[in-house]
This record gives C-alpha cells, structure tokens and sequence, in this order.
C-alpha cells in the first residue's frame, strides 16, 4: 500500500525502517562524541604542558621596596634574569630631563612619559642597552653616566640622559621601561 501522494503513511515508516531516529545515526553520533571525548584527552595534555613552570611564574614579577633609595640613588635588581634599574631622579636631573625637547630626540619620550603620575622622581627601567644588549654603567655611585648624566653603555658607546633616553651612539632606542605598578607609596611591582 503505497501512498501516491508521496506522503510517508505509518505502514511505508514501518517497511522501511524510518522511525525517527535511526540505528545508524545513533552509531554516528555515539562515534562522534566517543572521538571527541578522545581528542580532548589527547590535546588537554600537550596545552597544558605547554604553560609556564612554577620557577617562570615566580619571576614573571618582582616587587621592590623603593622607600630607602635616596634622591640621586639608584639600585639594580633584577627581572627577569635581566638587570633592573630603579632611579630616584634629583630635581636638578628632572629639570634637565624635561629642558629636552622630546621631538628632538631619536626615540621621542618625555620624562612624565616614561615616569608614573606622581612619582616623576622615580625612573624605572631595564639595565639592558637596546644597541646590543650590553649592561650600562651609570647605576652603581661613581660609574660612568656619559654626556648627559645618566647611562653609558661601555660596549659601543651609546650615551644616555638623565631619563634613560638615547642622546649619542649607536642605540637605537631609549632603555625600556617595563611595565609596573606602585603597590603603596613605598613599593613597585614590575611585571
């Protein structure tokens, strides 16, 4: 008894097996989530050892107690296995920071960019040279600052002022400032 409507009555589901859901598409989707459930156990391994290690979590940041250092100190830490630099600017070094005129130099910054508000007395930034990566003098009491009074890089020559920035010599840009934050009024959190 065949519908020549083309309808599908109850007798013609019933010979040809078409109930609603069927045998095979339950085997299909039981497979389909049988691999995914496979995937995820594969993959959730090989993300999750992928993730930084206690010992990298424990130096993505460093706090710095900045309260003792004197107007015209600085102290070198470190972050990072790099050498951190940390500078409180005398205001004499703050007036020859800012009689610059930033759009003179060859990686324009002014002194309240690179500072935070409110503490443009205290300079912070990497002791790294950004010519070829050797360490500046000019952090340690009697070193060398160079021309302008604030780092000298011993390995090319590169000279910077008073804000960290590059006045002479082969760097291209002004020691980098990472990012970081005054916790209270005494202390700094880079990173």
């Amino acid at each position: 008894m065949a519908d020549t409507t083309g309808t599908a009555t109850p007798e013609t589901l019933a010979v040809h097996g078409e109930d609603g859901v069927r045998r095979r598409d339950f085997i299909n989707i039981a497979a389909v989530s049988f691999a995914g459930v496979g995937a995820v156990a594969v993959v959730l391994p090989l993300v999750s050892q992928m993730a930084p290690s206690a010992d990298v979590l424990a130096e993505s940041s460093t706090e710095i107690d900045v309260g003792s250092i004197e107007a015209g100190q600085a102290i070198k830490a470190v972050f990072r296995k790099q050498p951190l630099f940390v500078r409180r600017l005398t205001p004499a070094e703050i007036s020859q920071a800012d009689k610059v005129d930033a759009s003179s130099l060859r990686d324009p910054q002014t002194l309240a960019e690179r500072t935070k508000e409110g503490h443009l007395d205290m300079l912070v930034t990497m002791g790294v040279c950004t010519h070829l990566g050797c360490v500046p003098l000019g952090a340690a009491e009697g070193e060398n600052r160079g021309e302008f009074g604030g780092y000298f890089c011993p390995c090319h020559g590169s000279h910077y002022d008073t804000a960290a920035r590059i006045r002479k010599g082969p760097a291209p840009t002004n020691l980098v400032v990472p990012d970081y934050e005054f916790t209270s009024d005494t202390v700094i959190r880079v990173g």
